[in-house]
């Protein structure tokens, strides 16, 4: 099922979840977890990203997250 997010208030905060496509175990692997920690670092430095809590499971995420100012929709 696939669904998009409607970000409407870039002041609140948002709890997502994401998955890979047919749920792949993708983050069981150490290199991928890093990229993807290394991208959300980027877009907390660059972007305004602010990450309140994420929890990596082995074919999902989950996080809550808000961006203050920047539609969550561009990052």
């Amino acid at each position: 099922m696939r669904r998009k997010y409607k970000f409407r208030d870039s002041n609140k905060m948002y709890f997502i979840s994401f998955a890979p496509v047919n749920w792949i175990d993708v983050f069981t692997g150490n290199e991928y977890r890093e990229i993807l920690l290394d991208s959300w670092k980027y877009c907390q430095q660059a972007k305004g990203l602010e990450i309140f809590g994420w929890y990596i499971m082995p074919s999902h995420i989950y996080m809550i997250v808000s961006c203050h100012g920047v539609s969550l929709k561009i990052l």
